[in-house]
């Protein structure tokens, strides 16, 4: 196992707060190092029209990805391409950081940035027909529907804005949702419910994913308020029900929230002291590339005042006591 050597911070992730959090890091020249495990840009990269970053009344996920790494670049951001294994607090106050690829790193402070992954709904045929009708990323796989009836799973901001994405590719998209009302915003509701190819499903959970050897054919659905099941004919599904924070590389005890987002303090310090969290990992009202952002903003600037803090205690007990 390889060991590199020591960081002033060290950013797991590089999606719009790891990004972020690295262009200040630069700027208040700290030697930061961020590990992402695939390409700069997180969900930025998943996401087709961005309409609600200030300053942007339109621009595509991927272009905004790419001005967020090459502004951190600008200011000296190291991105290095590596999944992080375990972050571990050491005796002396400092994390090691291990990745897939056995590479071993310290750092007296980390920021995670690392985002969440997609809930799964955990019924039968969803993990046979992944990659083969099953997805969780419409600009991912969209065009690979052209001209079938798609299925979106959920009622939030994520599944509403899919589902009207996903109507550039298919004939039809329906929308299920386990409730009679929907949970996105107002904006995105409007442009859904005028889009003629959009259909709600209402008052419905899916039971079962069902297909064949060409993939997925039909969804099996049950009525959430009598039981009674039914089938939905489509040849893909798409699942919006949420994410779970990435949190599980961290091998000591946090304070979290009930969905296991970490809970921190003004400074987005967690309850592991040197530990900082921002955007989609921690425990907040909303989730948006805006407040992202701006936790990464505000735990970029506090690790520079603790590390400050932490070299004047160092340096007072090294200097021996006046006799």
């Amino acid at each position: 196992m390889a060991e590199r050597n020591p960081y002033d911070v060290i950013i797991v992730g590089a999606g719009p707060a790891g990004l972020c959090a690295a262009m200040y890091a630069g700027r208040g020249m700290l030697r930061a190092l961020t590990i992402e495990r695939g390409a700069p840009g997180g969900e930025l990269l998943n996401t087709d029209l961005i309409e609600d970053f200030i300053g942007f009344e339109s621009i595509r996920g991927w272009e905004l990805a790419q001005k967020f790494a090459d502004h951190a670049r600008k200011f000296g951001a190291e991105i290095v391409t590596d999944t992080v294994r375990s972050v571990r607090k050491q005796a002396d106050g400092t994390f090691e950081v291990a990745t897939e690829m056995d590479e071993v790193y310290h750092a007296p402070a980390v920021i995670l940035t690392a985002g969440g992954t997609p809930v799964k709904l955990g019924v039968p045929g969803e993990r046979e027909y992944a990659g083969r009708g099953v997805s969780y990323c419409a600009v991912c796989d969209g065009a690979f529907f052209k001209g079938a009836a798609l299925a979106v799973i959920g009622g939030g901001d994520a599944a509403v804005e899919e589902a009207d994405y996903l109507t550039r590719y298919a004939s039809k998209v329906f929308v299920v949702h386990r409730r009679d009302r929907l949970r996105a915003s107002r904006i995105l509701q409007e442009r859904a419910f005028a889009n003629a190819k959009i259909e709600f499903v209402w008052n419905q959970r899916v039971v079962e994913i069902a297909g064949g050897e060409a993939g997925v054919e039909h969804l099996v659905l049950e009525n959430t308020a009598t039981g009674a099941r039914s089938t939905l004919a489509v040849g893909g599904v798409f699942v919006f029900i949420g994410f779970k924070p990435n949190t599980k590389m961290i091998e000591e005890h946090f304070e979290h929230d009930a969905g296991g987002y970490f809970v921190t303090d003004e400074r987005m310090m967690t309850s592991i002291e040197g530990l900082f969290a921002a955007g989609d990992v921690r425990s907040q009202l909303t989730r948006q590339i805006t407040t992202a952002v701006g936790d990464a903003t505000t735990a970029a600037i506090a690790v520079e005042k603790y590390l400050s803090a932490r070299r004047e205690a160092a340096a007072r007990e090294a200097t021996p006591a006046a006799s």
